[in-house]
């Protein structure tokens, strides 16, 4: 059959020159001193080669899955690459999880192999082995590890397997905020149309255009870090200068010898607060690109101001990578607050709850169809038909609204819609309001049970350093500029919003901490 393979693609885009630089690390495990490592392309060639001859040794039936939960280093992307290499199926897991969620994705996907830091190695690999894993390997972010030492007893030379296009590559399991948490199943053509598509729309540059350079400052265990950064990288064969840690005054620094940065809001928001960002630091760069999570407008604008350059925002999820994304060229085209336009051969529409096409400007589901959207939940046939509609779009659960262009805006999740008194409360146009007040840094707006109205608006507000807010004026302030049924019933001033690693708000948590506020 004809290789379809993301492996063989990416191992495609390799320079001619195997004695290149592909990745710099720009830090070193923490506490531990510092020496700049230089893995070149053939490095890359003979590590995933004797990884993937190591998992070949198993003789693992296909299909099987390989968990890896490990710090941030240049081998656990090589183990990523060696997993598509061998055919099988990887299977990312935050470093944050901890045992009874790691048992969960354990028990659910039930793999062959699991990859783990050698710290987690006396609990997790109990939890795998009674599982049915059948080999459990470690490896640290300092070249230590099983894995290394094992895969340094094979052969550095390796005949990729082939896969279709239509063959699972990879399973991402959603957050779980709302019930356990899904895998959603991406295929090798999934993850190898979008890497192309974004290639070509953000005008990623060959050497003989200059050659790109990325920083890579994200986790490898999202979609953000692993199949946008690092395939964008790998599909155009140029270098990346890798932090296994966000440092801003570190990244900063490097900006002179690189063109493209990816980070959610958060990285950017900490970078503005080094004193050395500026139009100097950032003359050589080409391209910031933020996700994950939504971008403040005040972060838009306070960005191009310090720096000369327009941030890209674009909207992907777990079960379709990338979607949406401004305009590359003209920079101007970049509206705050917006996600862009459809992809190239992404179909994005916005529907009303009865699955009627909502006019430019309306507010309604976001429903995405094309060859980069999965093919379904791991193990839930019944869960993934309800996600589809009848003419096979995918309800992303995200709701917003398209202008007459067609650019996108993303109002909030759907299972963040609050229904106050019957009438429904999108959460991030509050937000809007609360952020442009005096003092304010940033907001959360979440509804709440209540005995008359059934769910009640509240918010929970964090103020600018130095700012003293009140938050009776807050609410006040917010009457007569919005309608009464959006107006929280009350607010809450905090130090900061709980986050997940990807700096998105972690609402679920805001609601259950303040559930029982109007109990009595």
């Amino acid at each position: 059959m004809t290789d379809q393979s993301l492996f063989s693609a990416l191992r495609g885009a390799f320079p001619a020159d195997l004695d290149g630089v592909a990745i710099e690390t720009a830090d070193g495990p923490a506490g531990q001193p510092f020496e700049p490592l230089r893995y070149t392309w053939r490095d890359l060639e003979r590590g995933t080669a004797m990884m993937a001859n190591l998992l070949r040794g198993l003789g693992l039936p296909e299909g099987s899955r390989v968990a890896v939960q490990t710090d941030k280093s240049v081998e656990a992307l090589m183990l990523y690459l060696a997993v598509f290499r061998e055919g099988l199926v990887y299977l990312p897991l935050n470093t944050a999880y901890q045992a009874a969620e790691m048992a969960y994705f354990i028990g659910n996907a039930e793999p062959a192999v699991v990859v783990c830091t050698p710290r987690n190695f006396p609990w997790l690999s109990r939890i795998a082995f009674q599982a049915g894993t059948r080999a459990v390997y470690t490896l640290g972010d300092d070249r230590t590890g099983s894995l290394l030492e094992r895969a340094a007893q094979c052969s550095d030379r390796h005949r990729p397997v082939p896969r279709r296009a239509d063959d699972l590559a990879a399973i991402l399991y959603t957050s779980g905020t709302t019930g356990r948490s899904k895998g959603a199943m991406l295929t090798h053509g999934n993850l190898l149309s979008n890497a192309q598509v974004l290639r070509s729309y953000w005008g990623w540059r060959g050497a003989t255009d200059g050659g790109d350079v990325l920083i890579h400052a994200l986790p490898i265990f999202h979609v953000h870090g692993l199949f946008v950064a690092s395939h964008g990288a790998l599909l155009n064969g140029s270098r990346m200068i890798w932090f296994s840690r966000f440092d801003p005054a570190a990244v900063i620094a490097r900006l002179g010898e690189a063109t493209v940065f990816m980070g959610v809001p958060t990285l950017y928001v900490r970078m503005l607060a080094e004193p050395t960002l500026d139009h100097a630091a950032c003359a050589h760069m080409r391209l910031f690109i933020s996700g994950s999570a939504p971008l403040l407008p005040e972060t838009f604008h306070a960005w191009t101001e310090r720096t000369g350059h327009t941030i890209l925002e674009r909207y992907g999820m777990s079960e379709t990578v990338m979607l949406t994304s401004n305009p590359y060229r003209p920079e101007s085209d970049r509206v705050a607050g917006t996600v862009g336009y459809p992809l190239p051969d992404v179909g994005v529409r916005v529907h009303d709850e009865h699955g009627q096409p909502c006019a430019a400007g309306e507010i309604g589901g976001i429903e995405v169809r094309g060859p980069n959207v999965f093919k379904g939940y791991w193990r839930m046939p019944d869960k993934t038909r309800e996600e589809f509609t009848a003419d096979g779009w995918f309800r992303t659960g995200d709701v917003g609204r398209a202008d007459a262009d067609g650019r996108i805006t993303i109002v909030g999740r759907s299972k963040d819609l609050i229904i106050s008194g019957g009438y429904n409360v999108y959460p991030a146009e509050v937000e809007g309001y609360l952020n442009e007040m005096p003092g304010v840094a940033e907001s959360a707006v979440v509804g709440v049970p209540h005995p008359d109205f059934g769910e009640a608006v509240i918010a929970v507000v964090v103020p600018r350093t130095g700012a003293a807010l009140d938050a009776t004026e807050l609410v006040a302030g917010l009457k007569g500029r919005i309608a009464n049924f959006k107006v929280p019933k009350q607010a809450f001033v905090v130090p900061e919003l709980p986050r997940n690693t990807m700096g998105k708000v972690q609402k679920n948590l805001l609601r259950e901490q303040h559930r029982a506020l109007f109990a009595g």
